[in-house]
């Protein structure tokens, strides 16, 4: 990852949790020239890493936000007692939830943002292992943009992580 980084000139920035990369972008992650920012709900560790290197296979590069469960992540994108701004802005935010972790899971999660109005119409794309059918119909009352399992396959993860740049290349976020 340090060869990468320096290759590309790159600084990566850790801050309370938060890792965020950042260099004058390539013309081809159309994502970046929209300023696009991306919050990872994921409180794997592993799973945080294998995403990270997903993106750097496919050359995706643009800030990247981690929280590590759901109450973390409203944290982040709240304002908090002392009046403090967000850590993140919502605007040109994509959030990509796992469903299962501890203090605050992926429902809880999403009961929450889309009770507050600042935060609701975020964009929210599901990566998990969880398979349950009761599980994605509950997350897609919720409105959801998306319900991907993750590939147990590295080289299959990288390929739906590349489809899932794609497709948020096409779509126009608030």
């Amino acid at each position: 990852m340090r060869d990468f980084l320096d290759k590309h000139n790159f600084k990566k920035i850790t801050k309370h949790g938060i890792l965020q990369f950042s260099k004058t972008l390539p013309i081809n992650n159309l994502l970046n020239r929209r300023g696009m920012n991306i919050l990872l709900i994921e409180d794997d560790e592993v799973d945080v890493m294998n995403l990270e290197r997903a993106f750097s296979k496919n050359n995706i590069i643009y800030p990247l936000y981690i929280a590590h469960n759901g109450l973390e992540a409203l944290s982040m994108l709240r304002t908090n007692k002392n009046g403090v701004p967000p850590a993140i802005s919502a605007n040109n935010l994509l959030i990509v939830l796992d469903m299962n972790m501890p203090k605050m899971g992926g429902i809880e999660f999403l009961q929450e943002l889309r009770q507050d109005i600042r935060i609701r119409s975020i964009p929210v794309v599901i990566l998990t292992t969880s398979n349950q059918q009761q599980e994605k119909i509950e997350a897609y009352r919720f409105n959801i943009a998306g319900y991907i399992i993750k590939a147990e396959v590295f080289t299959k993860f990288v390929e739906t992580i590349a489809i899932l740049n794609k497709y948020w290349t096409l779509c126009e976020i608030p």
